[in-house]
């Protein structure tokens, strides 16, 4: 059993000591210049309207006014160089993962003390006319980039909503990987509905090997050997209702990305 004691860690990320992509990047569609730069004093507001027009969830004012001031968030901004309007958004916290809720600590194998460093990516988005440009990918890989860099961090993780297959394609195609359905994760309108936790592993890190695993290459080998809908449609209900147990989730700011 690890016994490590993570209640004194901090883990700092502090935008001086990190590295911003290219000063202006084009989008390839409307010819548009975009610039970077992290979320400072003042940003909250507009910050809120994207959350509030992105996500069907309500943070609190006091988390606007935390991602701006905190250090311990790494929160990206994507804004048109010319009027400096924010179209993009990236908030990711780090914390040991000894402090992930009891579903999240799927993500790392066992052998990975609790005062490992992991990311969680708690929003991700970009405004409707500037989706499918690569605006996502620059944000997100901005942040593997610094915490690959300070090479203590071993998994970047995130929740999203079940039936948001275009997020789920964006993650995948990033090599985030499955990790976990979550039952009546998030409560939308009164529904509650489920969600999927995904991780991407850097420096080292990799996940526990559990029997969905094995039970999801197995029928892989069979997909890429006979291809067939059926045995698609069985992978996919082992993975996703019968391998994974009725969590609930405990922390006040849930994630939802979305990519279109």
């Amino acid at each position: 059993m690890q016994t490590e004691s993570i209640q004194d860690i901090t883990v700092n990320l502090d935008p001086s000591e990190t590295v911003l992509p290219d000063d202006i990047h084009v989008l390839p569609n409307s010819n548009v210049s975009i610039s970077f730069r992290f979320l400072r004093p003042g940003d909250q507001n507009e910050v809120k309207a994207l959350c509030c027009d992105w996500f069907p969830i309500e943070y609190p004012d006091q988390w606007y006014d935390d991602i701006v001031h905190d250090n311990k968030y790494f929160s990206l901004a994507a804004f048109e160089t010319n009027n400096h309007r924010i179209v993009g958004v990236l908030v990711a916290d780090i914390f040991p993962f000894g402090q992930c809720n009891r579903e999240d600590q799927l993500i790392l194998h066992k052998t990975f003390p609790f005062t490992t460093p992991v990311s969680y990516i708690l929003i991700l988005g970009v405004v409707k006319e500037y989706r499918r440009q690569g605006l996502a990918g620059i944000l997100l890989q901005n942040l593997v980039n610094n915490l690959s860099r300070r090479g203590t961090c071993k998994a970047i993780y995130l929740h999203v909503l079940y039936s948001n297959k275009q997020a789920i394609q964006f993650y995948q195609s990033k090599q985030f990987q499955y990790r976990a359905h979550l039952p009546h994760y998030y409560c939308i309108k009164g529904e509650n509905l489920d969600g999927y936790c995904f991780a991407l592993y850097i420096n080292g890190g990799y996940p526990p090997v559990t029997l969905s695993d094995l039970l999801a290459s197995w029928w892989s080998y069979l997909l890429e050997s006979s291809p067939c809908r059926l045995l698609s449609s069985l992978r996919l209900f082992v993975m996703n209702k019968f391998m994974w147990p009725d969590y609930q989730r405990n922390t006040s700011y849930k994630q939802i990305s979305r990519i279109i």
